[in-house]
C-alpha cells in the first residue's frame, strides 16, 4: 500500500483514514479514561496542544445505497 507523504494537517490525516475505511463497513472503537496527550498543532510542528479524552470515540463507515 502506498503512503501519502503530502499530508499537511490533522483533518487531512483523518480524511485519508475515512477514505480508506469507506465501503468496507469498518468500525473502530476507542474507549478512553482520563487519557491526555500532547499533539502537534500542525503536522511536523514542535508546538503542541493538549487533548483530553474521557469516553468512547466510535468511527464507522458504510457504503452509500446509490
Amino acid at each position: 500500500m502506498a503512503q501519502n507523504t503530502n499530508i499537511q494537517s490533522w483533518p487531512e490525516l483523518a480524511g485519508g483514514l475515512y477514505d480508506k475505511l469507506t465501503g468496507r463497513n469498518a468500525e473502530i472503537t476507542y474507549d478512553f479514561k482520563n487519557f491526555k496527550i500532547d499533539v502537534p498543532t500542525e503536522v511536523g510542528s514542535e508546538e503542541k496542544t493538549n487533548w483530553e479524552f474521557n469516553g468512547k470515540l466510535i468511527i464507522s463507515t458504510k457504503e452509500n445505497d446509490n
